[in-house]
């Protein structure tokens, strides 16, 4: 098995992320200017995962939050030759451990019907109501 490397406010460059974003959701995300600058400026902390051997990224989690109670997982990713190996529950489960520390109360994620398993049985999230109203004309098709 592989050993991995997981770290919060772990290091990263643009583009090695640009590039695991690219690959796990079939492209960059809009207008992402500057990865590591994003994060410093707008997150809570990140999650990286690292192959041992070479440092290679191979997964990632964004923790937004709104600077008190709330914390949102946001771009859950990980390498298509690491999945199903456990990475991302352990990228869950390191950001949510850190929010948690830094005073968050909650832990908030959306997700798409098939990650359901994931999130709501690997990781313990429970169901909630939401809502979401589409901010760009072309969301809204």
């Amino acid at each position: 098995m592989t050993s991995i490397h997981y770290a919060w406010r772990g290091e990263l460059t643009h583009d090695e992320l640009a590039d695991l974003h690219a690959e796990g959701f079939g492209g960059p995300p809009a207008a992402q200017a500057d990865w590591p600058e994003q994060l410093r400026r707008h997150s809570l902390g990140w999650v990286c995962a690292r192959r041992a051997a070479d440092g290679r990224l191979i997964g990632f989690v964004n923790v937004a939050w709104d600077g008190g109670a709330h914390a949102f997982l946001l771009d859950t990713v990980v390498a298509a030759d690491h999945r199903r190996l456990g990475v991302a529950a352990r990228l869950v489960a390191l950001a949510e451990a850190e929010a948690g520390a830094a005073g968050c109360d909650w832990l908030h994620v959306d997700f798409e019907e098939h990650l359901r398993p994931f999130y709501l049985d690997a990781c313990g999230f429970r169901p909630t109501p939401a809502g979401l109203i589409p901010l760009r004309a072309h969301a809204r098709t």
